[in-house]
């Protein structure tokens, strides 16, 4: 996936440097390149965000409930 990502940049890099201004290349870069590439990141992430939350969920309710509990049960 960074591969991917890396193309997409160099691409848009490439896309930018072609325009007349600088401006007008800084926001070529952005908006063809940073923006676009910073959302799908993001949502393919999600699944992996999503996953550690719920290890971080499950180890806090493990260590909670031993924690909780006495030298009698």
């Amino acid at each position: 996936m960074y591969l991917i990502a890396i193309a997409w940049l160099y691409v848009a890099l490439l896309a930018a440097i072609t325009e007349h201004t600088v401006v007008g290349a800084v926001l070529t870069f952005v908006f063809y390149g940073l923006a676009p590439l910073a959302l799908v990141m993001w949502l393919f992430g999600t699944p992996a965000r999503r996953q550690r939350r719920r290890q971080r969920e499950r180890e806090a309710d493990g260590l909670n409930d031993r924690a909780e509990s006495g030298d009698d049960q």
